[in-house]
């Protein structure tokens, strides 16, 4: 596509125009908005500070952009946030994000549960939606643009930029009247020179975890796992990039992971040319000073470019993309109880309106199969299938530059 433009009273300006910044600073805490030119018209947006000040997308507007402008966001039918919408994810104003969870953000200990005579509740009401432990990793992924691809995006990614996004996305979240970005560590790049400057930064990031009065507070690890490793009291946990920090899980903890989450830990295993990663989402405590323990904890697996993935059969897809320069979305599944539902991944490229493609895989549960087909079936116009015992068809054409 060609480079971003916004209109911006009266004037047109890319994004890379040296002039946006005084623009944008110009109508920042007023009710002018700049409004995105990806299609004719235009779509409203508004004007966030950060470093510097940035043009986001107005809540519930994402899809109204062109599918290869980076607003763009599919509709929430075709992943799982859009269950998700309005239950446990509020946006009250552009740029605040309340997120409704069922964790905890501190544990209690010393206290024992009152008894009493039950009482005939006051009022009943209709149960809402919280989001699990993994379903706040997918939002955080989703805010910070990890489940799309672009052709510029290649060889950009690390652990720095990583770290960068997500901190940047946890900064419009709060949870349970949290800030997010106070209790989310991401360990920062690992460089031999500065790990001792990293060491004291990370430490004092989580000297959160230092409790009062029974009350210990949680913090959120996100991380890429690398091993675990048994020891007389339990088990230790590694992180890239935190070589000299494990996490300390139960020995049971450790058994019901492995059980839970088999598939995934077992992906690094597969004979297929696709590298993959295995992420780490953990809220972890503090067992003594300095020594950090998971409370609970999530895996998901990913793509070699950090893209949320449901399983290995999706990583080919992902591969054969990148290696064409095509720009497409992954729908991530939240908490839906299926991922079938939705496309495998959006491919934004290939014309003004998403295209689905569909992997049938032969590995999946029968159930889940049956849901994919009922979906393929239902697509109109066909969607693109692949059946990864055959060979991968041509992927839609690239439509012209807009």
């Amino acid at each position: 596509m060609d480079a971003q433009r916004y209109a911006i009273k009266g004037q047109v300006l890319a994004a890379e125009d040296t002039r946006l910044q005084e623009a944008l600073a110009a109508i920042h805490d007023t009710p002018e908005r700049p409004r995105c030119l990806c299609i004719p018209g235009g779509v409203e947006m508004y004007v966030a500070r950060h470093r510097q000040f940035v043009v986001k997308r107005m809540p519930g507007t994402g899809c109204l952009h062109h599918p290869t402008c980076s607003s763009y966001e599919p509709e929430g039918s075709l992943s799982g946030l859009g269950e998700l919408l309005g239950e446990a994810v509020l946006e009250p104003a552009p740029g605040h994000i309340e997120l409704r969870v069922d964790f905890p953000w501190s544990r209690m200990t010393g206290r024992a549960v009152p008894r009493g005579e039950l009482e005939l509740p006051a009022e009943v009401t209709r149960p809402r939606q919280h989001m699990s432990l993994r379903a706040v990793t997918h939002f955080l992924f989703e805010r910070a643009g990890f489940n799309r691809w672009a052709p510029a995006m290649e060889g950009r990614r690390n652990q720095a930029v990583l770290r960068k996004y997500l901190l940047e996305a946890a900064g419009e979240i709060v949870v349970k009247r949290v800030p997010l970005a106070e209790r989310l560590y991401v360990p920062e790049q690992f460089h031999e020179g500065a790990k001792l400057e990293a060491a004291r930064r990370r430490r004092e990031k989580l000297s959160l975890l230092w409790g009062r009065d029974g009350d210990n507070p949680l913090a959120l690890l996100i991380g890429e796992y690398k091993t675990c490793e048994p020891t007389s009291y339990g088990h230790r946990l590694w992180v890239r990039h935190m070589p000299d920090a494990p996490l300390l899980m139960a020995s049971k903890t450790w058994e019901r992971m492995q059980r839970v989450f088999a598939p995934i830990l077992e992906a690094r295993d597969a004979d297929t040319c696709s590298p993959c990663r295995i992420l780490l989402s953990a809220l972890i405590r503090a067992r003594r000073e300095h020594t950090y323990e998971i409370d609970s904890a999530s895996l998901m697996l990913a793509s070699e470019q950090w893209i949320p993935v449901d399983g290995v059969h999706e990583l080919p897809l992902l591969q054969a993309l990148v290696v064409q320069q095509r720009r497409f979305v992954k729908p991530l599944r939240y908490d839906a109880r299926s991922a079938s539902h939705f496309p495998n991944v959006l491919l934004l490229d290939a014309g003004p309106v998403p295209v689905p493609l569909h992997v049938l895989s032969a590995f999946v549960d029968p159930k889940e199969r049956a849901i994919k087909e009922k979906v393929i079936a239902a697509s109109v116009p066909p969607g693109w299938v692949w059946r990864p015992d055959e060979s991968m068809p041509a992927f839609p054409s690239l439509a012209p530059a807009r």
